[in-house]
């Protein structure tokens, strides 16, 4: 089976078409973005959580059953019949007993003041606020993820053009050396020899396509797509322009240090860890706190749950509780809370060197890279005119096939180094852009 008929076979739906924007707006719909966004709507819900407790508790209860009594002796206060006016205690033995049991109530209760629960409720917000910050360097990853793998598809995608180019420059050149053989200029080693490239060149392009379909299956996955569904990377149109220059180093250190929401993560995670030493030192203030209880009990159903005259008790109260000695807890907790808020300062010290050293790299890498592409570039152009010399010494019968094929393969290579080079060079600064906060500006609260 012809191997291009294969291929053809092998692709024959279209594939569906995949710009860079929709590669990087899908990207932060990914699963790992989503499972950080669920991460957030729990934190907002542990907000709610924490102010349930500074809100009126209220609570509504009934319960109906029996109560027996066996036998039992006990002394009872009797007149006595010698002595009138004067009583005497007997022993008296009674008889088992039961006695229903009918109860329904309500109690509400309202803290006054509770310093405890007024942090643990700033201090859910202020996790909520890390969470957002946490959710938004997840989504930035996610969005990089896709981009690469997006530039990753369409380099392939690329390097098949030049490798189809390559086929049908060395299809020329079997015809070339066909026609001199047959014109009795060159001998018939050069026509094989010339075949025998052609099919390698097939072979490779061929091969290629294991490639492009691991390419196509990395970038539907990470975008929630069927890993059966075939894509195709819009062009971008940056192989038509030359490359940007780098921001300064200064300068994008500078965003960095502004914007990277890694950063305000960690720094509110800091302000956590305060807060979590104030509600530690809450247990030297007292609570004061208001409650109030109505009931209704009785042995008779009717009185207690249909006849409002009767069987009413309300008890109302302000209750002061001062916890004034724990066993030294409390020094102990706020002295490990201490040591909570240095960890704390020291991973956002850490995580700010890190991000300097991530943007320095990241700065480098585009700048070096921006270099080796327009190094590509001058290697392509002369590779084109080495191709060209080549060709034309072997028309005129001065050069060989090989000559031509070592032409042949250094255009080929310099062509693939100036596609990869160029593409890195974005993949390069979108890598800047994600370490300095960039990525995604507009979604930045």
């Amino acid at each position: 089976m012809n191997p291009f008929v294969f291929a053809a076979a092998l692709f024959a739906a279209a594939p569906t078409p995949v710009t860079l924007e929709d590669a990087r707006t899908q990207g932060r719909s990914s699963t790992t973005a989503l499972q950080s966004l669920l991460d957030l709507e729990v934190a907002e819900e542990d907000v709610r959580v924490a102010r349930s407790s500074l809100l009126p508790q209220v609570s509504v209860g009934a319960s109906a059953g029996k109560q027996w009594f066996g036998r039992r002796s006990s002394f009872n206060l009797v007149p006595d019949p010698n002595n009138p006016g004067q009583f005497v205690q007997i022993p008296v033995e009674t008889q088992p007993t039961s006695t229903p049991a009918y109860d329904l109530g309500f109690t509400i209760r309202q803290s006054i003041y509770d310093r405890a629960l007024w942090k643990q409720f700033e201090q859910s917000g202020v996790l909520r606020d890390a969470q957002k910050s946490q959710t938004k360097e997840d989504s930035d990853t996610a969005e990089l993820e896709a981009i690469r793998r997006f530039f990753t598809l369409f380099r392939t995608q690329a390097s098949r053009q030049v490798l189809a180019a390559n086929v049908q420059r060395s299809e020329e050149q079997l015809e070339r050396a066909r026609s001199l053989f047959q014109a009795g200029r060159v001998g018939k080693v050069e026509e094989i020899t010339a075949q025998v490239n052609l099919g390698n060149d097939r072979i490779t392009l061929t091969q290629s396509l294991t490639q492009l379909a691991t390419d196509q299956t990395q970038l539907a996955v990470w975008l929630t797509r069927p890993g059966t569904e075939a894509l195709e990377a819009v062009d971008p149109g940056v192989l038509q322009q030359e490359p940007a220059p780098a921001p300064s180093l200064d300068e994008a250190v500078k965003v960095a240090r502004e914007q990277r929401p890694l950063l305000k993560a960690r720094s509110l995670q800091v302000r956590s860890a305060e807060v979590a030493r104030a509600i530690v030192r809450a247990d030297y203030i007292p609570t004061l706190s208001a409650r109030g209880t109505y009931t209704r009990q009785g042995p008779d159903a009717e009185q207690v749950f249909t006849e409002p005259r009767l069987q009413n008790n309300f008890i109302g109260s302000i209750d002061l509780n001062w916890n004034v000695f724990n066993g030294f807890r409390t020094p102990a907790q706020t002295r490990r809370a201490d040591a909570g808020i240095r960890k704390a300062q020291l991973a956002l010290e850490q995580a700010a060197r890190e991000i300097e050293a991530e943007v320095r790299t990241a700065h480098q890498s585009l700048e070096a890279q921006i270099v080796a592409a327009q190094q590509a570039a001058e290697n392509k152009e002369a590779a084109i005119q080495g191709l060209r010399l080549a060709e034309e010494r072997f028309r005129a019968g001065a050069g060989s096939t090989l000559e031509v094929r070592d032409a042949q393969i250094s255009l080929t290579r310099s062509e693939l180094s100036l596609l990869q080079n160029r593409i890195d060079v974005e993949i390069a600064r979108f890598s800047l852009m994600r370490a300095m906060g960039a990525l995604s500006p507009g979604e930045t609260k």
